[in-house]
């Protein structure tokens, strides 16, 4: 577990602040969390365990939650004083409404409230 944490998930959550999580970012950073995971405990696919099983017996929390968390938590925003403008644009919200037309389209962005509800997303961790 050392290993995972000095070496896998630094490089994982590297740059998490600022990106934009996608969709298909998601499928792609669960693959390499699950690959690893499996690796460490020595199972294989053929082994038929699921990961949920592997994370519970690993006891990690998954990658996702913890980058979606620091996607919201800018740690280093929030310690800078209050006129600065990173703070005021992450502390923003738009008054008013929206113009009558079209719905703008979804473009994959992905946000917590969502994973929760996916099938097979180690939620029950």
């Amino acid at each position: 577990m050392k290993l995972y944490n000095t070496l896998a998930l630094p490089v994982l959550l590297h740059g998490s602040e600022t990106r934009i999580i996608k969709t298909r970012d998601v499928r792609r950073i669960t693959a390499a969390e699950v690959k690893y995971m499996r690796r460490t405990a020595g199972y294989t696919w053929t082994d038929y365990k699921t990961n949920l099983h592997i994370a519970k017996e690993l006891e990690i929390t998954p990658v996702l939650y913890k980058l979606l968390e620091h996607n919201r938590n800018w740690i280093h925003v929030n310690r800078m004083p209050c006129d600065r403008l990173h703070r005021i644009m992450k502390h923003y919200s738009p008054t008013g409404r929206r113009n009558r037309r079209r719905p703008l389209k979804t473009s994959g962005y992905v946000r917590l409230e969502q994973v929760n509800k996916w099938p097979n997303s180690m939620t029950d961790i």
